[in-house]
């Protein structure tokens, strides 16, 4: 039994998970600053999933419904520093997977010099499915990544 609750996030949620965004890796290192990831966070499109540790907010994940091919795709995940590592990432990604019981599958990108994240998603199932090279910065890649749900 875990002791992190997630559920969708309110629009005050939205702003946190931003301001959280605007601060991390890979965002930083990307040049993703306040007001893209404000603007990301704010966008209807998206639902946001967030994670609450004993009623305190400690990560979000932003998911749009049909963002590959028709299928769900994970924008951006986050984790505050003091829990990383914990569980909340997964409980995230298990969050997402759930959200749209009838999908079939599940594609995120993953920054190439962000080892952590790309350990977990392989953990977690995901597999590389392409690349991107210089896509968003020169001398580091976006890696496409797919994890089948359900099987046909």
């Amino acid at each position: 039994m875990t002791d992190i609750d997630i559920d969708l996030g309110s629009d005050a949620d939205r702003e946190w998970s931003a301001k959280l965004m605007a601060s991390s890796e890979p965002w930083l290192t990307l040049g993703r600053d306040s007001a893209t990831c404000l603007a990301y966070c704010r966008d209807p499109q998206f639902v946001v999933l967030m994670a609450r540790r004993v009623g305190a907010r400690c990560g979000f994940l932003l998911l749009h419904p049909t963002g590959v091919a028709g299928s769900p795709y994970i924008a951006s995940i986050a984790v505050i520093a003091a829990v990383r590592g914990q569980g909340v990432g997964s409980e995230l990604l298990d969050a997402a997977e759930r959200w749209f019981p009838k999908a079939r599958h599940m594609f995120l990108c993953v920054s190439s010099f962000n080892t952590r994240a790309r350990k977990l998603y392989k953990r977690r199932g995901y597999t590389r499915v392409g690349e991107f090279p210089d896509y968003v910065i020169a001398d580091a890649s976006e890696i496409l990544m797919h994890k089948r749900l359900v099987q046909p």
